[in-house]
């Protein structure tokens, strides 16, 4: 039995794994919460795992709360899997490998064992992160982008009058502040998608399947008019996968 741990921009998403491609207990916090607090009281009736794969794409102060928290609940500290030159497959374009945050690696580690490359992967949360994978599981690189609700809150944090008062919706056209500013930034996320997915078509043989996954993705979704392959936790999936291949699970105890 392992712990799956992915600590991204927003919040720690953390799977139980029974076996593999299910998952007994799931749950996601925010960092914006109480994250002792709240995990001690999600795992609490957890039973102990063999085994704690994480991986991270924030500070060392946050991966120390979630480490000390592992340790108070089950006498274990995490294994923090770092981005690979290659691993299950997949094969890192970065010159500096470490420096591919290792939750857009460990998307590419699922989408490659789901079959769906070649490909190109929108994962659309805090940041906007593209990446091109080949059938072969090169990467070949990709962009990284605001996400649009942190396109919003940038554009309303850098500008004197763009102060909507609610909420906006998603439109073609708006014709008040609050939809203009919603619909613009989500709307310029879809198109940076669909940009870089025609453009990398050439170079993954002519036809690639559009892998969407983050928190967003969903909200994203109807913006897109090239077909899509929804990913559900594509980041915990890959770690499942790499934990597997790197590093053995230990004995009970």
């Amino acid at each position: 039995m392992r712990l799956l741990l992915d600590l991204g921009n927003t919040r720690l998403k953390w799977a139980l794994q029974a076996q593999p491609g299910s998952w007994l207990a799931h749950g996601a916090v925010g960092w914006q919460e109480d994250v002792a607090v709240v995990l001690q009281l999600a795992w609490s009736s957890l039973p102990r795992p063999d085994q704690i794969a994480a991986g991270s794409v924030v500070d060392s102060v946050r991966e120390a709360v979630v480490t000390t928290s592992a340790v108070r609940q089950f006498g274990r500290e995490p294994n923090w899997l770092r981005t690979p030159v290659s691993a299950c497959g997949v094969r890192n374009a970065y010159a500096e490998p470490q420096r591919l945050g290792v939750d857009r690696f460990l998307a590419m580690v699922a989408a490659h064992a789901d079959g769906a490359a070649p490909c190109v992967l929108a994962g659309v949360g805090t940041a906007l992160t593209l990446d091109a994978l080949t059938a072969a599981g090169q990467h070949l690189g990709g962009l990284i982008a605001p996400g649009p609700q942190l396109m919003q809150q940038s554009l309303q944090g850098a500008t004197a009058r763009v102060r909507p008062e609610r909420p906006g919706e998603i439109l073609e056209l708006a014709d008040n502040t609050a939809d203009a500013v919603t619909s613009g930034c989500w709307q310029a996320a879809a198109a940076l998608i669909e940009r870089f997915a025609t453009h990398m078509a050439p170079r993954l043989g002519g036809s690639a399947s559009l892998v969407l996954g983050g928190g967003d993705a969903e909200a994203l979704l109807p913006l897109l008019s090239l077909p899509v392959r929804l990913s559900h936790d594509g980041v915990l999936r890959g770690l499942a996968l790499w934990a597997d291949a790197q590093v053995p699970a230990s004995s009970p105890g």
